[in-house]
């Protein structure tokens, strides 16, 4: 029989049941399988978890890198746009600016333009009346001196104003100084001015030339005494020498020249200056045949009157000889042409004014 403690023991631990028979074979082996799928689906799973996680942080990092450098863009283009406001601003400024001063300038184009247009008329008066003053004065130095370079030169002068206008109604009075210039430019050149100052050497060189009565052979050189001379020697040969100069014996291969009291050649000295002063006027009014007759007469009376063996004689001689040769040409050409196409184009502004 059993004692009280043992049913005690009985009841506090409970038999052991009998072993269950566990499976065996294919089905064993399909728990292992399906563990291991669980398993690895587990970690499929927190592999995903764990990469998306990561994904996610990485993609909270980018946008908060991207967010920082929008904000920094943001700034520079505010600054940038602000500067872009004042620089604009300040274009605008000046343009309004510049528009105002192209406005002033424009008003005042049209002033000028303006008073060019009332002036016009008066600065065109006013050449052509300076234009028919330096004509005229040409044509008083062609008639009156003959100075056919200061008559030329006047004509270019007025050329060139009226070629500085270029006006159409000036192409005629320019086309009759061009023809009076060519007629004056194939005048031959005289050197009047050059003469005029040979011809005043003459005159001033007159005075101190020797005469044909004057004329003295050269003195010989008187011998040189010994030194150890006698004294009486001396004397004698003094005295030989003062009668050796009482005589003299010449042996003329020209005719004699005529004697001339002071008075007399005084006149002839003044004569002959004045033949000279005579064919300078005639070289300013270009008169040929009386210049060479003035020369001619000059150079008779030094080759009779003078001494022609004397080198200013001879050098005056000489130079009334070239001057004769010189070629005035014949008459000169005037002026009428450009004289008379200035007059017209006078006329025909008195009558538009009228």
């Amino acid at each position: 029989m059993s004692s009280p403690q043992d049913e005690a023991k009985g009841a506090a631990f409970p038999a052991p049941e009998p072993p269950v028979a566990t499976p065996r074979g294919p089905t064993r082996r399909r728990q292992w399988l399906a563990a291991v799928f669980a398993i690895l689906v587990v970690a499929a799973i927190v592999a995903v978890w764990v990469d998306e996680r990561n994904a996610d942080r990485r993609l909270r990092t980018e946008v908060a890198q991207r967010l920082a450098e929008l904000d920094t863009t943001d700034k520079a283009t505010r600054a940038t746009v602000k500067d872009a406001q004042e620089n604009l601003r300040d274009a605008q400024a000046k343009i309004a600016l510049l528009e105002n001063r192209l406005a002033e300038s424009q008003t005042q184009q049209a002033a000028l333009e303006a008073l060019y247009r009332e002036l016009a008329p008066a600065r065109d008066e006013w050449a052509l009346t300076e234009v028919e003053q330096i004509l005229l004065l040409a044509n008083q130095q062609l008639q009156i001196a003959n100075n056919v370079s200061g008559a030329l030169a006047a004509l270019q002068l007025a050329d060139v104003k009226l070629q500085r206008l270029d006006r159409p109604q000036f192409v005629p009075l320019r086309r009759a100084l061009a023809r009076d210039m060519d007629r004056l430019k194939a005048v031959p050149f005289v050197d009047v001015a050059g003469i005029s100052l040979r011809l005043n050497q003459a005159i001033g060189a007159v005075d101190a030339l020797p005469l044909a009565l004057e004329e003295r052979l050269p003195v010989a050189a008187p011998e040189a005494p010994p030194k150890d001379e006698p004294g009486w020697r001396r004397f004698l040969r003094a005295v030989w020498q003062d009668i050796r100069e009482l005589v003299r014996i010449e042996n003329l291969d020209r005719p004699e020249a005529p004697l001339l009291t002071p008075q007399q050649q005084f006149f002839l000295r003044e004569q002959v200056k004045l033949r000279l002063l005579s064919a300078r006027f005639d070289l300013l009014f270009r008169d040929q045949a009386n210049f060479r007759a003035d020369l001619t007469t000059a150079d008779q009376w030094l080759k009779k009157y003078f001494d022609t063996r004397a080198k200013p004689v001879q050098s005056l001689l000489t130079l009334l000889a070239e001057l004769r040769k010189t070629e005035m040409g014949a008459e000169l050409p005037g002026i009428a042409g450009s004289m008379d196409a200035v007059r017209v184009l006078q006329l025909a502004r008195e009558k538009r004014a009228r």
